[in-house]
């Protein structure tokens, strides 16, 4: 809910035990875990387009969430498919609400134009690249997780299956 509401609003801290309300500090009008209670959580994120779900993203999201407690997915925003040469498929909004009900995933957020603003938000403690991406967020303050683990990717390929359907 925090990470999720970038914070507790009050209305809802008020309905929240008085146990986990003890937990909280207060900041800005929101309620946020106290660094000590925030440090035995591991936030892992990881991102990708998702616009043609396969087997490939749900077991790379599965190895993912191998990493932490918490996974969060960054999905790509579609001006970045854009820049990559091709229109989505499905449009943003529709791509989150997919990978979200996923069950490895605890949240999906809309990528940023701003990855440095996407890693203040998110906070992790590690980040997770599947077999296919190149690092290109580098905190110092979170582990670098590349996968090697891959399915058939002469099958299972974003690019070969939209071939395979002429889109």
């Amino acid at each position: 809910m925090q990470l999720r509401y970038a914070g507790i609003p009050e209305d809802a801290y008020h309905f929240l035990p008085l146990e986990d309300r003890e937990l909280l500090i207060e900041k800005h009008g929101r309620f946020f875990l106290r660094p000590e209670e925030r440090k035995k959580i591991r936030v892992v994120l990881t991102g990708g387009v998702f616009d043609v779900l396969h087997i490939g993203h749900i077991v790379t999201l599965y190895e993912a969430k191998k990493h932490g407690d918490v996974l969060v997915v960054a999905v790509a925003r579609d001006e970045h498919i854009k820049s990559k040469g091709r229109e989505p498929v499905h449009p943003q909004e529709y791509r989150k609400i997919m990978v979200e009900a996923l069950k490895p995933v605890d949240l999906a957020i809309s990528g940023y134009e701003d990855p440095e603003k996407m890693l203040e938000f998110v906070n992790p403690d590690a980040i997770v690249y599947g077999y296919d991406q190149k690092p290109f967020l580098k905190p110092e303050n979170a582990e670098i997780v590349m996968l090697d683990k891959k399915i058939d990717d002469t099958v299972f390929k974003t690019g070969k299956i939209l071939d395979r359907l002429g889109i």
